[in-house]
């Protein structure tokens, strides 16, 4: 059942305390419209953020709670998840700040995975600053594959431009490797599903990038992409899900061709972010797509050479909570449709007249 506008309850992990996370957060909030859209509940303290939003002179208002239960809709709402001062250096690589930052994301996924927040929205972490005994994950998305169901691929977002990867973070001399026709068919079925349920897209085409430069050119630099690639799209081609490759990736998108798609897959980390922020930095969202639950966060990282100064861009923040919240509503149409067959023709039918 949908809910209205204003009741959907927007999760939000703090990221990072001395790089531009709470900035951002607080700063998306300012607007007061953003509250008839959602009800957001920053997983933190209220003590510290009220500290932050002080520093840059927000004017936003804060409701501190104790426990979920005392969430006021059309709020700030910050959940106190623990006491504590904490002692901030803006800028400044912490491990200390790391623990508080795995504190609030694993609280957050906790309520996401009781129901008691509808979608998350991440605020950027340090990679470094976070390793533990008790958590050793290079970034959000490892870790929220092990805590949901499903299987997680890292999708970047602007507008009609997503592009997936086959492998996120891992080092390069290693990818070859990990290339299997076990691993693209799953991930292209992630991200297909993905298309249909949360895009509203029917029938979604799906371009993959080849591994080596020019495709391999037929073998002569790197065999993988005619030997691996080439026969697994044709397989799933053949089964009915339109996949098309590989493409050799130094042309494909300053050529605009993925424009004809929609959505991209490439190898490796760099060969698909490096294009995707180029054409859209500041605006991008990194959605979690594959998982039973949903989970957005903004494009950048936690910028510590700008925090503390009040200057930091919000909009790619906003466009993370405005796509959380687009498709958690595609979910929900997504199994009314499924649950009744005659939506399918009403849709159609509505789309046709348009």
């Amino acid at each position: 059942m949908r809910k209205n506008a204003e009741n959907i309850i927007v999760g939000i992990s703090i990221g990072d305390l001395n790089g531009i996370g709470s900035e951002v957060i607080l700063k998306t909030f300012e607007d007061v419209r953003m509250l008839e859209l959602c009800t957001p509940v920053i997983f933190a303290n209220v003590k510290i953020l009220s500290f932050i939003k002080k520093s840059f002179e927000s004017n936003s208002v804060l409701h501190g709670i104790e426990n979920l239960d005392q969430l006021v809709i059309g709020k700030i709402n910050v959940l106190n998840i623990w006491k504590e001062g904490v002692d901030l250096s803006f800028g400044k690589n912490d491990e200390k700040i790391g623990k508080y930052a795995i504190k609030s994301l694993v609280e957050a996924t906790k309520a996401l995975k009781e129901g008691a927040i509808d979608v998350l929205v991440t605020a950027p972490i340090n990679k470094s600053n976070i390793q533990s005994d008790s958590f050793n994950f290079p970034g959000h998305t490892d870790y929220l594959n092990q805590e949901l169901e499903g299987d997680a691929l890292m999708l970047m977002v602007q507008g009609n431009l997503r592009v997936g990867l086959l492998t996120d973070h891992v080092p390069v001399n290693k990818v070859a490797k990990m290339i299997t026709p076990e691993l693209i068919i799953k991930k292209i079925e992630t991200i297909k599903k993905a298309l249909i349920q949360d895009f509203s897209i029917t029938k979604p085409k799906i371009a993959l990038l080849g591994l080596n430069p020019h495709a391999g050119d037929g073998g002569v630099i790197g065999v993988e992409d005619d030997e691996i690639i080439k026969p697994t799209i044709k397989k799933l081609f053949d089964k009915g899900t339109l996949v098309f490759g590989p493409f050799a990736a130094d042309g494909f998108f300053g050529s605009n061709a993925y424009e004809k798609y929609d959505a991209v897959i490439a190898v490796y980390h760099d060969q698909g972010l490096i294009p995707f922020k180029t054409l859209s930095f500041g605006n991008g969202v990194n959605y979690t797509a594959g998982l039973n639950k949903i989970r957005t966060s903004p494009d950048h990282g936690t910028a510590y050479e700008i925090a503390g100064k009040g200057s930091a861009d919000y909009n790619s923040f906003k466009e993370a909570v405005y796509l959380a919240i687009d498709i958690y509503n595609s979910r929900i149409d997504y199994l009314e449709i499924s649950n009744n067959p005659l939506k399918i023709k009403e849709k159609q039918e509505e789309k046709n007249n348009r």
